[in-house]
């Protein structure tokens, strides 16, 4: 898979990042936070965590890779991985689908929700006023 593009990456069957197991979100998470990585990285900052073999994480990268979610290139005798999509890319997609199922596709009734119910401080309330305003300024352009 190293040798694929980001266009075919893209058009790979993904399976969801929800639907992995603790370990492999945990590992992408780690892929995120230093922007590539081997699996020893990897394992050096999940093993503190919990108690895990080198081959349990490498076997979890090279499942994430077989699913679309890392890609790995070679430097000698070392994998690198990177992952092929940014945190906000996978989160986009997370919410979208929530949405989804929990809204009929309908955004406005979760923010409504989040609004009506939720405890928003001054704060955020201003934060979504100018997510609102940017968003009325780029469909004016």
């Amino acid at each position: 898979m190293s040798g694929l593009t980001k266009r075919e990456v893209g058009t790979m069957s993904r399976k969801p990042l929800d639907h992995f197991g603790q370990l492999q979100r945990a590992v992408i998470e780690v892929v995120w936070e230093l922007g590539e990585a081997t699996v020893r990285q990897v394992w050096k900052r999940l093993c503190h965590k919990k108690d895990l073999a080198y081959t349990t994480v490498l076997t979890a990268m090279q499942r994430l890779e077989k699913n679309g979610w890392l890609r790995h290139r070679v430097d000698g005798r070392k994998h690198i991985y990177l992952p092929t999509r940014t945190r906000e890319q996978a989160g986009a997609g997370s919410v979208r689908k929530f949405v989804q199922r929990m809204f009929d596709g309908n955004a406005l009734l979760l923010f409504r929700q989040l609004v009506e119910e939720g405890e928003l401080s001054d704060k955020e309330l201003r934060e979504l006023q100018k997510l609102i305003n940017q968003k009325r300024k780029e469909r004016e352009k």
